[in-house]
């Protein structure tokens, strides 16, 4: 298994991923998401691949098929009220259903952490739902802790 960047023969991979992590969320509110759609278009998928400053890491078996990714984005803190920071933000992470437990998830965290400290990047921050508490369990496991919190009121 390796991390490498993503390429644009590894679109149709991603796609069954990003159809996966949506899956998730519809499953845990069904409220916001929708079952059977994806995050992205091939189209703004073709995109972000040409983006410098939102990379896409995949991890690849022996036949070079991907197997998980972690969608990121560079970030620089603003306002006068902050320090000059760069983050690398992690927009979505994910490791095929029948890949998990085989360390394929770690292997992208460890590998999204090289890449930030490569781009001089203060730290990596994501942001999890809730109802993933696998996926919560993950990162606590990986060590990151919570920066901040959103809460809701329905209406």
């Amino acid at each position: 298994m390796k991390v490498r960047n993503a390429a644009s023969k590894d679109i149709e991979q991603i796609n069954t991923l990003l159809f996966q992590v949506n899956n998730v969320h519809a499953d845990g509110r069904d409220d916001i998401f929708i079952h059977g759609k994806k995050k992205y278009t091939d189209d703004e998928l073709a995109e972000i691949l040409l983006d410098e400053s939102k990379p896409i890491l995949v991890a690849v078996d022996e036949n070079d098929i991907a197997l998980g990714y972690a969608f990121c984005i560079l970030q620089e803190a603003e306002g006068d009220n902050l320090m000059p920071i760069k983050t690398l933000y992690v927009d979505d992470l994910c490791v095929l259903e029948d890949s998990r437990g085989k360390g394929i998830g770690t292997l992208l965290y460890e590998s999204v952490k090289e890449l930030a400290k490569q781009l001089g990047c203060y730290h990596v921050t994501l942001n999890v739902w809730c109802l993933n508490s696998g996926a919560m369990k993950f990162y606590e496991k990986c060590g990151l802790r919570p920066l901040k919190v959103t809460m809701e009121d329905i209406l």
